[in-house]
């Protein structure tokens, strides 16, 4: 049986479609919409998970991502 493992998934709109971003593993990939941006960027970093070497994932590992908000004066 397969284990899962979840991660953090960024997805910004650019242009006519969306960006979308692991930060944990810097994967990146992209979709016309917000869904698809979303599975299109699942498979990416599954596809990463099965064929890179374990050395590479672990390079590219990044322990602890934190999404927040700022606050910032303007003007």
């Amino acid at each position: 049986m397969k284990s899962s493992r979840q991660f953090t998934a960024i997805i910004q709109r650019e242009g006519d479609g969306f960006v979308s971003h692991c930060p944990e593993i810097e994967v990146a990939s992209q979709g016309n919409t917000v869904e698809e941006a979303r599975a299109n960027l699942a498979e990416a970093v599954q596809l990463l998970l099965e064929t890179a070497s374990p050395a590479e994932i672990a390079e590219r590992l990044h322990g602890e991502t934190y999404i927040t908000r700022l606050e910032v004066g303007v003007g």
